[in-house]
This record gives C-alpha cells, sequence and structure tokens, in this order.
C-alpha cells in the first residue's frame, strides 16, 4: 500500500553536493517503491532535487506551500498536487495530517523547527507515525548530541529516544518506515520527568 511519505529539507543552492546526491536518492527511492512524496514546495536546494529525482522515476509529488512563496522561481510548479495554505502553520498542520512517515534530510532553521515539532507533537501523542533523521554526512551529529544532554539532564525521559530513528542511510530510512511498529510507552505523557 503506497504511504505519502513528508521530508523536510533545505532549500539552499549552495550546499556541498554530498547533500543533493542523498536527496535524490531518497526521490529515486520513493519513486521506486510506488509511495507519494510530500514536501514543502519548493524549486530550489534539496527539496527542488528531490522533487525533480522523484518526477524523473515516475512518481507522484504533493507541495504544500504557503501563497506568500506561491511565486514562479521558488515553487516547484511540476508538483502532481500544489496545496497552497495562508501561512507556514496552516502548511506545516496540511502536510503532518496528509503524510504517513516523516523524514528530516539536512536543513537549516526552518527544517529543524519542521523536526522539532512534529517529534514533539508525536511525544505528546498527537500522532504516532515514525520519523526519521537522515544523518546525511554526520550533518545532526552536533544535534544529536544536544539531544542525549537533553535526555541526561533530565529535560526529558530517555524513552524519548524512541519517538524517532536515527540513519545515514536511505535504505535503512525508508525499511523502518516500512517495519514501523509504535513504540508503547510506558507512561501516558512524556514530559514529566
Amino acid at each position: 500500500m503506497e504511504k505519502v511519505i513528508c521530508v523536510y529539507s533545505s532549500s539552499s543552492n549552495i550546499i556541498d553536493d554530498v547533500y543533493f546526491k542523498a536527496a535524490e536518492e531518497l526521490g529515486r527511492e520513493i519513486a521506486r517503491r510506488k509511495d507519494v512524496f510530500l514536501f514543502g514546495g519548493g524549486l530550489t536546494g534539496l527539496m527542488g532535487r528531490a522533487a525533480k529525482a522523484v518526477h524523473a522515476s515516475g512518481g507522484k509529488v504533493i507541495g504544500v506551500i504557503p501563497k506568500a512563496l506561491n511565486v514562479k522561481g521558488i515553487v516547484y510548479e511540476y508538483c502532481d498536487e500544489l496545496v497552497v495554505t495562508e501561512g507556514m502553520r496552516e502548511r506545516k498542520a496540511v502536510m503532518d495530517s496528509r503524510s504517513d512517515a516523516f523524514i528530516a534530510l539536512p536543513g537549516g532553521f526552518g527544517t529543524l523547527e519542521e523536526i522539532f515539532e512534529i517529534i514533539t507533537l508525536k511525544q505528546l501523542r498527537y500522532h504516532d507515525k515514525p520519523i526519521v533523521i537522515l544523518n546525511v554526512n554526520g550533518f545532526y551529529d552536533k544535534l544529536l548530541e544536544q539531544f542525549e544532554l537533553i535526555i541526561e539532564e533530565r529535560f526529558a525521559k530517555a524513552e524519548c529516544r524512541n519517538l524517532y530513528f536515527i540513519t545515514s542511510s536511505v535504505t535503512e530510512a525508508l525499511k523502518y518506515i516500512d517495519e514501523y511498529r509504535p513504540y508503547v510507552f510506558r507512561d501516558k505523557w512524556l514530559t514529566d520527568v
């Protein structure tokens, strides 16, 4: 059964080619599996490169973009479906509700904000969908160290490590999504440490 996989990623065009290669591989693999690629609707950076790779491999692309960014040269105009929202908050809500799984490629502040929000929503039981942090080229190493510090200093429970999966491999990321079984947390909430 096809899954809608939401991919968070960078819109920068001036990053190392290793990240573009990972985005292309992810796009190709999502298409090959007959899953649907859902993303922020951008033409540039890893966003656009992954979307183009999905299309080049015969896959389906859904873009979700706020109206302020729905501008030629910014929006990926070849989406099979383009959802235009009023603003960023509505954009994320559509992405969250329409997706079966989430993968974070490397990115900037916007990507980090999306990762934090989708993990927090899972922590608070608003969803129980798989979340993958695709740690290409060690990009997220320092952030993951911070996650460990958060747990060590008891700002979050150790069980919170089960909210997300970390890998540097596109194959492992998609395998995790395929085999995902929600973790049963001992406590109703993961916020009271």
